[in-house]
């Protein structure tokens, strides 16, 4: 049996204030080929998936907190015990809003490593409005490093 445990996990933390721990794929002890499963801690007051888009189709579950959605043209807030749709190709982005930290799961398929994250990382993310769709009007801003 191969279990994972969050607590075991050290996860990578990410410019946009965020903290991701895979627990199925990446650096988890589970491994499997059609989909992929992460726990993310997002930073109060503007901790951030930001604007980005992926081949695999994915889904956001948020655990507890107010986070704001931007999908494609849509912007919503997101209240804990709701899960939106992520269609492959389409940018998006997620914000904490609250004053405390808010978690998510995503799960998405395909398996497989997403290039925003390296993009991120490497500071090479497209930018929303210039090599990117912009955001929705209202939205937070990209993190942009």
């Amino acid at each position: 049996m191969i279990i994972a445990d969050l607590k075991e996990i050290e996860g990578r933390v990410y410019p946009a204030r965020r903290r991701t721990q895979n627990v199925v794929g990446g650096a988890s002890p589970i491994q499997a080929r059609h989909f992929s499963i992460g726990y993310v801690t997002l930073d109060p007051n503007g901790g951030q998936v930001p604007w980005h888009n992926q081949e695999q189709e994915e889904v956001y579950l948020l655990l507890d907190g107010t986070a704001e959605m931007c999908l494609g043209e849509e912007r919503q807030l997101l209240k804990a015990g709701q899960a939106v749709y992520i269609p492959s190709g389409v940018f998006h982005q997620l914000t904490n809003v609250g004053d405390t930290p808010a978690h998510f799961l995503y799960c998405y398929g395909p398996a497989g490593d997403v290039a925003h994250w390296r993009q991120e990382l490497d500071g090479t993310l497209p930018k929303a409005g210039e090599d990117a769709p912009p955001l929705p009007p209202g939205a937070w801003p990209q993190h942009r490093d």
